[in-house]
């Protein structure tokens, strides 16, 4: 892009980012109240969740890294890799909702 020509996405890019946050934190309070009610033993819960949960923080924190790493070294803008930082959380948050409600849809 020239000097000085405007750019949607430069504006929209700090939003963006805010809603990809906040769907997260939607999502990880939703895994952290099934984790818990499995526990607790008032939703099913297969035996491995409580390894899983531990395992999963490392494994989404080398990916979300890697991405990030990946991205600057390609010239993306900050905004560009944070969100390619925060795209394997986001995943990962997605599926855990997915498997934990039993919703395969």
């Amino acid at each position: 892009m020239k000097p000085g020509m405007f750019d949607p996405a430069l504006m929209l890019a700090p939003l963006t980012i805010w809603r990809h946050v906040a769907q997260i934190t939607w999502d990880l309070q939703m895994v952290i109240m099934m984790r818990t009610a499995g526990m607790m033993g008032l939703m099913r819960q297969d035996i491995m969740e409580p390894q899983r949960m531990v395992l999963e923080k490392a494994d989404a924190a080398q990916e979300a890294m890697g991405a990030a790493i990946s991205a600057a070294a390609r010239g993306k803008r900050a905004d560009q890799v944070l969100a390619a930082a925060l795209r394997p959380y986001r995943r990962r948050t997605k599926a855990n909702v997915r498997r934990l409600s039993g919703h395969r849809g």
